[in-house]
């Protein structure tokens, strides 16, 4: 979420663009003075080709230099008299954060790239103590602005969104809770060092959970039995950690969402999120439609790929294979992936070809997976530099094509409104944001060729069917957590019997034999969105329910189709999830039939 050349073009080092502006703000230049010496780079200006991974620097921060910073800033936005001056306050502001969100991108990658680097984990923990603080002086004057008489200088230029946003960060936040946020953090490092430690032993290898995964999709019913087996034990040997960590979170973001004046965490977490068109009703009433029309779907499919395996007790092990010939793989290893992808994705549109192609050649990828790296996959990004960044650990399965699209999505979003005017637009909420990753994996089915050879038109099948059966598994996790946080004080024994209910719901279909400790309720312990980012997946499905409608409208008319979505892309996060869907010719998931249309195109697909 390497290779990369080296690059001695000086047209990636301008000067700052500083020139003018009042003294008091060209020196919050100074937070990153040596970075700015020594590399000479400013995030908006540098040349469309993008910049070496390896030159990506960012000088940690003092908390007393930012604190300075700050207090320039707002002794300059009280000092201004006119709508220039103000703009101007508010332009090194939003150079400012984007330095340090550039500081804290690259310290948790470099973590996640290293769990084990005791360096690395101390710049993470560092980190963990002083976001707070930096979050208090965001806040301050994100205040200080939406309580001005002046506010509608920038609203008036950068869209009502923007405050939006900013009247969503300031409920969420108070020096009060500042404590609870550095012990959240700490408590989510573990869980990610808990994970990643995780060290298994199959068919004579060590491997991590990543490098599970290919034997959890074999042929051999036996092996993938085995496979799970060994995945289960681990969450079982770690299961009292896993809820004592979870357990821990829970009571800390309940205690700050009282503190904050919420009823519960739901509130605050909804804050969190920037929801600010949509609410808990209408997340209930969606997750009601996805019960209605999907999970009969979901449920046919899985007794068609039993009666396919010839097997009349389908089991959870089996539920990850699709066909008895074995699900499709890629046809080569990471470095031959890598390859096909400036193809493939050139294909679905030139600029995203060339998009992809810099990202190779610049190091901005980390796709194989090794010892001691954390699990899972994401796109972060530097917005001091302009570029992002893709996480990733391949297993040598399909998964392997899916995550390197599917995030080349998000990181191609990111390039196309990195000169978005606000720090804030740069990025839009997530269940905006997936739509942009999710819709590439459709507009990139037509040329899968490029990575699947003769078994494409089996993984286009495949992907139809897992959007099926993932949209109730997405929703259960969104449930469950609402479910939780609205019992705070609930054991983990009712906990486990909560995700029991959900998969009764949303998963009726599930078995898990003699796979005891996920039987009595605790898979979920292995969603690491869960711990992480709480309410942050009922996010995949709503954007899910739009990457079906550019897949619908693209057999239709392809052209008009992708043109639209890279409009989306470069509108980033300038509005909200709605205005933004509407935008790009989709319908909202919570508009009445929206979801029906797009199961019952699915449903069609699967039948022929």
């Amino acid at each position: 979420m390497r290779s990369g050349a080296d690059s001695d073009d000086e047209s990636l080092c301008p000067k700052p663009h500083n020139e003018g502006l009042p003294a008091a703000l060209v020196n919050c230049d100074t937070l990153f003075a040596t970075q700015r010496e020594q590399l000479c780079v400013n995030p908006i200006s540098t040349s469309d080709q993008g910049v070496d991974f390896k030159n990506v620097r960012v000088e940690t921060p003092a908390l007393e230099t930012v604190s300075a910073a700050y207090r320039r800033l707002h002794e300059s936005w009280d000092a201004a008299r006119d709508k220039q001056a103000r703009r101007a306050v508010f332009d090194e502001w939003d150079a400012l954060r984007r330095r340090l969100a550039s500081w804290e991108a690259l310290t948790r990658l470099r973590f996640d790239q290293e769990t084990k680097n005791a360096e690395r984990k101390a710049a993470r923990e560092y980190l963990d103590e002083l976001s707070p603080k930096l979050t208090a002086l965001e806040t301050q004057m994100q205040r200080a602005i939406l309580a001005s008489p002046h506010r509608s200088d920038l609203e008036d230029e950068l869209g009502s969104h923007l405050f939006a946003l900013w009247e969503a960060d300031v409920a969420a936040f108070a020096p009060a809770i500042e404590a609870g946020l550095t012990e959240e953090a700490r408590l989510e490092a573990q869980y990610t060092e808990l994970i990643a430690g995780a060290e298994l032993q199959i068919d004579g290898k060590r491997v991590n959970l990543a490098g599970i995964e290919p034997y959890a999709q074999s042929t051999d019913r036996d092996m993938r039995h085995h496979a799970q087996r060994i995945r289960h034990e681990f969450f079982a040997s770690h299961g009292a950690d896993l809820d004592r960590i979870y357990d821990e979170l829970v009571h800390v973001r309940h205690a700050m969402a009282r503190k904050l004046g919420f009823a519960d965490f739901t509130g605050l977490g909804y804050k969190r999120m920037h929801r600010v068109d949509f609410d808990q009703s209408d997340v209930e009433r969606y997750r009601d439609q996805v019960a209605r029309y999907i999970v009969p779907i979901a449920t046919e499919i899985m007794q068609r790929r039993a009666k396919a395996l010839g097997i009349t007790d389908l089991a959870y092990w089996d539920e990850p294979l699709t066909s008895p010939s074995g699900n499709p793989t890629p046809k080569g290893d990471h470095d031959w992936i890598v390859a096909r992808g400036r193809e493939a994705l050139g294909q679905v549109h030139p600029e995203v070809g060339n998009f992809y192609a810099m990202m190779i050649e610049r190091g901005l990828v980390d796709l194989k997976n090794r010892e001691g790296k954390a699990g899972g996959g994401y796109c972060t990004g530097f917005p001091d530099y302009g570029v992002p960044f893709i996480f990733a650990n391949f297993n040598g399965t399909h998964g392997d094509v899916h995550v390197l699209v599917h995030e080349m999505g998000h990181a191609f979003q990111d390039w196309k409104s990195r000169k978005l005017p606000a720090y804030d637009y740069l990025t839009p909420t997530y269940e905006s944001a997936e739509i942009h990753s999710m819709s590439i994996e459709y507009l990139c089915a037509p040329f899968l060729e490029h990575f699947f050879g003769p078994d494409a038109a089996r993984y286009r099948r495949q992907q139809l069917e897992e959007a099926m059966t993932f949209l109730p598994y997405g929703v259960a996790v969104d449930h469950f957590q609402h479910l939780v946080y609205a019992r705070p004080d609930a054991s983990a024994a009712e906990r486990h019997h909560m995700w029991k209910q959900m998969e009764a719901r949303y998963m009726p279909w599930r078995r898990y034999g003699n796979l005891e400790y996920w039987d009595k309720g605790a898979l979920w312990q292995s969603k690491e969105h869960i711990y992480h980012v709480p309410f942050y997946y009922i996010d995949y499905t709503l954007a899910l329910c739009c990457a079906l409608q550019f897949w619908v409208r693209s057999r239709k008319d392809y052209n008009s189709a992708v043109a639209d979505y890279v409009a989306l892309c470069a509108r980033g996060g300038e509005a909200p999830f709605k205005d933004l869907v509407r935008s790009a010719n989709l319908a909202s998931p919570f508009d009445d039939g929206a979801l029906a249309a797009v199961a019952g195109e699915a449903q069609t697909a699967l039948a022929v």
